[in-house]
């Protein structure tokens, strides 16, 4: 008799086991019919979700059950699926359900019977942070937009999209060192558009981050990876000149020359080096009081733009139609001419400075001709180019050319 009540006993055991493992089937049936029919006939799947949702919450209720990692993957499956499709203030307690349901699989699946599952269930959360990335950055809530994405990154470390918004949330989030990182790994993988990210978010990143020396050698990285960019090559030479490092900078422009000797890009560089220098010289000889300094200041100017000139007039002499190099070369000639003009204009309007303002007027004149090749070259490369019609314009205002000044102001005006 005793073995008989012990039989029926253990009978009985099973047998609830086995009705409370049913459960567990049928969530698993249904979330597999959801998955399914989800795309093809949403309602259907709608329902088969809710069925699973309702075997899994007997399942995870029960201690017979509660405790198998089967039934905490689909828990973090089904929860996490509500989650991604629920729009509404409860869709937090659902993801917050399924994340802790989902770190317990993890635990519980020694042998990794339920990885598919589990991944399902993260995919899920890692979609439902995406889209709520999504609408914090353009409701421009950074920081939320920052945390979502980065949740979603965590989840899907290789996907060049997760670092790409990440990295998007931090920058405009003022987040720099976050925005180095993701973007760091981001150049790294072969995303499409890294010369650009080089360019206007990692190299600004180092830079608003006070960090001068990580953002010459990002965008140097840049200029190796991509040499034909003149963006790259553009701001290399721009933060080399913030940082002092003129001198590095052309020498490494000089020796692609040396190796190149037919690349108009890279006498370009090389006169776009020495207009930024001669640009910073004049800065500094009119900010200077000190007669020695603004001498000294002036004369790198005067050099600085020859030296330009000469390397705009190589590159153009390979290429005729290089746009940048006329709009460049026009305004370091320009430079001059602008100077000499305005240094006639400031003489007193009196009758004994007559024949010197007169002096420097056809001075200036002959020096505005001698730019004006170029700019009109610049403006016929690319009509709607404002930078080229401005230093046009210039011209003709030099020239005293009110009709030309009237005529390509309205082309310019017309660009706003």
């Amino acid at each position: 008799m005793k073995i008989k009540f012990l039989m029926a006993g253990l009978l009985g055991v099973m047998s609830m086991t086995a009705f409370a493992q049913k459960d567990v089937k049928t969530a698993q049936s249904e979330f597999d019919k959801y998955q399914g029919l989800f795309q093809i006939q949403p309602a259907v799947a709608k329902t088969s979700l809710t069925n699973a949702k309702t075997a899994i919450d007997k399942a995870a209720a029960d201690a017979k059950t509660s405790n198998l990692a089967q039934t905490q993957a689909l828990k973090g499956a089904i929860y996490g699926t509500l989650a991604d499709l629920d729009s509404t203030s409860t869709s937090a307690q659902l993801f917050s359900t399924a994340e802790e349901a989902l770190k317990k699989a993890k635990t519980l699946d020694a042998k990794g019977e339920y990885k598919k599952v589990i991944e399902d269930g993260e995919i899920a959360l890692s979609r439902q942070q995406f889209n709520a990335g999504v609408k914090a950055y353009q409701s421009k809530s950074y920081g939320d937009a920052y945390k979502a994405f980065d949740y979603y990154r965590n989840l899907r470390p290789d996907d060049t999209t997760a670092l790409l918004y990440t990295g998007l949330a931090a920058y405009n989030g003022q987040n720099y060192p976050a925005a180095i990182s993701n973007f760091s790994k981001l150049v790294t993988t072969k995303y499409s558009g890294g010369e650009t990210i080089y360019d206007e978010v990692l190299s600004n990143a180092y830079l608003f981050n006070k960090d001068t020396v990580g953002a010459l050698k990002a965008v140097s990285e840049g200029v190796a990876k991509y040499p034909n960019s003149a963006k790259l090559r553009k701001k290399e030479i721009e933060i080399s000149l913030q940082s002092g490092k003129s001198k590095e900078v052309l020498d490494k422009v000089l020796a692609a020359i040396n190796n190149d000797p037919k690349n108009a890009s890279l006498y370009y560089y090389a006169g776009l080096v020495y207009s930024q220098t001669a640009d910073g010289a004049a800065a500094k000889a009119k900010a200077t009081k000190v007669a020695a300094d603004k001498a000294a200041a002036n004369a790198t100017k005067t050099e600085s733009y020859t030296k330009a000139a000469d390397m705009y007039k190589k590159a153009l002499a390979i290429d005729p139609n290089y746009f940048e190099a006329n709009l460049n070369l026009g305004y370091v000639l320009l430079a001059p001419a602008i100077e000499t003009f305005n240094a006639a204009n400031n003489l007193p309007g009196n009758a004994a400075s007559q024949k010197q303002y007169d002096g420097l007027m056809a001075k200036a004149s002959g020096q505005f001709d001698v730019a004006k090749p170029y700019l009109v070259k610049a403006v016929e490369l690319q009509p709607k180019n404002p930078d080229a019609l401005a230093n046009l314009i210039t011209y003709y205002k030099g020239k005293k050319d009110d009709a030309n000044v009237a005529k390509y102001n309205k082309l310019l005006n017309e660009l706003k």
